[in-house]
């Protein structure tokens, strides 16, 4: 099991974060250069607990889907997307907000499992965690830079 855990601060409401943090057509813009989109279940606007998405997008020079349901939700403070299908063995990403001094602190912690045993463990180790922890690093400084631009 690999483990990314990131933190992000954003000067905006906790509200507004919590939103576009589960926000699918936020999401596509976020990593639009892998071409992401969502291809079934909840396809635009805010997901909510118990329902899914199905993302399709072009990782590694192929297209690959991904179906995650929302597992557990707290609004504003948490959520958590789980993968029903896709390429990992397994995959649960927790949102997490809390709020200290008027800043927020966005924390992503996420677990996945490989495939493909001494193979998708190298592949992990030599490229995929390094990958993942920079696609969402980048779509985390994009959900700053919108909410920050645009804070109430």
């Amino acid at each position: 099991m690999t483990t990314i855990n990131l933190t992000t601060k954003i000067n905006a409401p906790l509200q507004t974060v919590f939103d576009l943090n589960r926000n699918i057509d936020i999401h596509k813009l976020s990593i639009s250069k892998s071409k992401e989109t969502a291809i079934d279940g909840i396809t635009t606007g805010l997901i909510n607990i118990d329902e899914t998405v199905t993302w399709r997008g072009k990782h590694f020079g192929i297209y690959l889907t991904h179906k995650s349901l929302i597992t557990e939700m707290e609004i504003p403070n948490y959520f958590v997307d789980e993968m029903t299908e896709g390429c990992f063995k397994s995959f649960k990403h927790q949102h997490i907000f809390t709020e200290e001094n008027g800043i927020i602190i966005m924390k992503d912690e996420i677990q996945y499992e490989t495939p493909f045993g001494i193979f998708g463990k190298l592949f992990d180790k030599l490229i995929l965690k390094n990958y993942l922890t920079n696609l969402i690093k980048e779509r985390n400084d994009f959900v700053k830079n919108l909410a920050e631009e645009n804070k109430s």
